[in-house]
């Protein structure tokens, strides 16, 4: 046993060793957080034409698109330019903060997951109620990719739902590049991990969610699955993990659109116009355009 492991076992080192983990973690964390979701900034995003309850569905684009942040993310930061690039494009969206722990603002999806799932049940039914549409599209980031798998699967949501696009998720829970296999190692943080941000455990390959949200196969009937992943993922790994399988799948890798295409796990969710376009296609198939290193101006 390596020096730095015995040292572990002293109660005040144990506790070093938590927080470095989830600093990693949280330098890791898969949205960007640059402008706090405060009453202000939820106003400027319905001011900028998403989370308008008053949005109603054209014939064109006859569902509305519900956006699900990522950990450590919240419904206006992970958004940022997503949403104005769907609503420009003549979608109604409306995006939602979920996994709130006591105490934390901000930084959400940190919550049980399958808590977390509840929340987005509730608010599937508000935006179908509010623009009289029969079902939904979800696009999701990292967590909020794979989150909606579980309303799909043992929530009832699939009625409710047309298409579940997810960029970077988690589907089969992530190694953090090999950092959770160091876990048993460090006697006391994963139960500190599971007990203070149970979110984080759950995303853990292996765990007791990821085994049960995989059981039984990856999708559900009458759900069009669109993954768009990075080779570059620094979060979400190994990246391959990612995909899905099943009927009505598309696996998609943003390097074989356009291979000069860099971007990791905060970009592809936040700022890759590459994967917006993606997301556009995957939306609204019939009136898909290839997708290429040009999309990056579209």
């Amino acid at each position: 046993m390596l020096p730095w492991f015995r040292a572990a076992r002293t109660p005040r080192t144990r506790s070093v060793f938590a927080a470095l983990l989830l600093a990693v973690t949280l330098l890791a964390a898969p949205t960007a957080t640059a402008t706090a979701a405060t009453p202000t900034a939820a106003a400027a995003a319905t001011s900028r034409g998403w989370n308008d309850y008053s949005c109603k569905p054209s014939a064109a684009h006859p569902r509305p698109v519900v956006l699900v942040h990522g950990t450590f993310g919240n419904s206006v930061d992970n958004w940022l330019f997503l949403a104005p690039y769907l609503v420009n494009r003549g979608y109604c969206v409306f995006s939602l903060d979920y996994g709130q722990l006591p105490g934390v603002p901000f930084f959400h999806g940190l919550g049980p997951i399958d808590k977390s799932a509840e929340q987005l049940d509730v608010f599937v039914d508000k935006v179908l109620a509010s623009t009289g549409a029969p079902k939904a599209d979800i696009v999701g980031h990292s967590q909020g990719g794979m989150m909606p798998n579980y309303y799909l699967k043992f929530l009832g949501g699939a009625p409710k739902v047309n298409a579940l696009i997810g960029l970077a998720p988690d589907n089969h829970g992530t190694t953090l590049l090999g950092l959770t296999k160091l876990l048993p190692y460090f006697p006391g943080v994963e139960k500190f991990i599971s007990d203070k941000t149970p979110g984080l455990a759950d995303q853990v390959a292996g765990s007791p969610f990821i085994t049960k949200l995989t059981a039984g196969g990856d999708t559900v009937p009458g759900v069009r699955y669109t993954v768009i992943a990075t080779k570059y993922d620094q979060v979400v790994t190994p990246y391959r993990t990612q995909y899905l399988d099943g009927p009505n799948v598309r696996n998609v890798l943003l390097q074989d659109l356009c291979p000069l295409d860099l971007s990791e796990h905060v970009a592809i969710g936040t700022i890759d116009r590459i994967a917006f376009h993606e997301v556009a296609n995957a939306l609204d198939p019939a009136r898909a355009t290839p997708t290429t290193c040009s999309s990056v101006i579209g």
